[in-house]
């Protein structure tokens, strides 16, 4: 099988394309470097047992003509190329918003057009301020007003689901919807508001860890693997298609919690700073207090867990930091 991965050389993506070779089959990767990195496909390239199923492509999704012949050549489309990350959307709004609305709405189109299943990685974002837990596919979405440019991420990544159903009701393109919550593992970047890589990068410089508001927003943390896992299950699913799905963790934490866990689990002098919302983003920001997935319509139907807990997937981020710094 070919499989083509928009934003491929990302961290969630670089990890889709590695699982696909692993099982032999040849992967093409469209990213235009905007938050990804070619070393995190480099040491894929470079193994003599999977590179050369293997075909990088540094462009943007919006060359029409490069997208025409790469999903005409493939067989499925993982569409992963989004702006990403809360610091990066504040500080690029407009970009974030062409390349998450425009960017989707051309990769349909082309699927369409070639008839490929195709399926859109969304956001637990678009959920919006829910404080009940946990957030099932079929609540109701509560935002902020548009003065609040946090929320131009989530509203954009809800039209990208808007137009792949519309897609797929009127054309009959076979479209998937995942909302990831809080993929966190090895190859992550804490440079874009990341949470995890973030504090982890703090503790092992014994700087303080910086927790935004009073740190009793919770969070669960879904290992990238894990994630793979079910974004692949989902492609290979003939009933998922037309349906949207939650892929997350189920271990609730604060993030105040969280940073004093960090401090521990590295052994670090940090202590925790509390640095008021105000001065850490723009004034336009407004943060979502709770985000915890229902993930039992995704085990349902295709046998989706995650089996990596929150202290495992700290000691392989960890490990993987104080490597990269050695």
């Amino acid at each position: 099988m070919r499989v083509l991965i928009t934003g491929g050389a990302g961290f969630i993506g670089s990890h889709l394309a590695e699982a696909y070779l692993e099982q032999g089959h040849e992967v093409y990767i469209i990213d235009d470097l905007s938050t990804g990195s070619l070393a995190n496909v480099t040491p894929l390239q470079n193994d003599a047992r999977l590179g050369h199923r293997l075909f990088v492509h540094t462009d943007t999704i919006l060359n029409q003509d490069l997208m025409l012949e790469l999903a005409g050549t493939c067989d499925v489309v993982f569409h992963l190329a989004a702006a990403v990350g809360v610091h990066y959307i504040l500080e690029n709004p407009l970009k974030s918003i062409k390349i998450n609305v425009e960017g989707t709405e051309k990769v349909l189109e082309i699927c369409a057009k070639f008839k490929k299943r195709v399926l859109i990685t969304s956001s637990s974002e678009v959920y919006g301020k829910h404080l009940h837990a946990p957030l099932v596919e079929t609540d109701n979405i509560i935002y902020g007003p548009s003065s609040k440019f946090r929320w131009s991420y989530a509203a954009s990544k809800l039209m990208d689901e808007f137009t792949a159903l519309a897609y797929f009701r009127t054309k009959g393109l076979e479209t998937i919807i995942a909302r990831l919550f809080n993929t966190v593992g090895p190859r992550q970047t804490g440079a874009y508001g990341m949470v995890i890589p973030r504090l982890v990068s703090q503790a092992l410089g014994n700087e303080p860890l910086t927790v935004y508001g009073d740190g009793m927003q919770t969070r669960t943390f879904t290992y990238v693997k894990d994630v793979v896992a079910g974004l692949m299950a989902l492609m290979a699913c003939d009933d998922a298609v037309g349906e949207v799905f939650n892929i997350g963790g189920t271990e609730e934490i604060t993030i105040l919690d969280l940073a004093r866990k960090i401090i521990a689990r590295t052994g670090s002098a940090s202590t925790v700073a509390m640095i008021p919302y105000e001065e850490a983003y723009a004034k336009d920001f407004e943060d979502m207090l709770r985000r915890v997935p229902s993930i039992e319509k995704i085990r349902s139907l295709v046998g989706f867990a995650p089996v990596t807990d929150l202290d495992t997937i700290l000691s392989r981020v960890i490990d993987y930091q104080r490597l990269t710094m050695a």
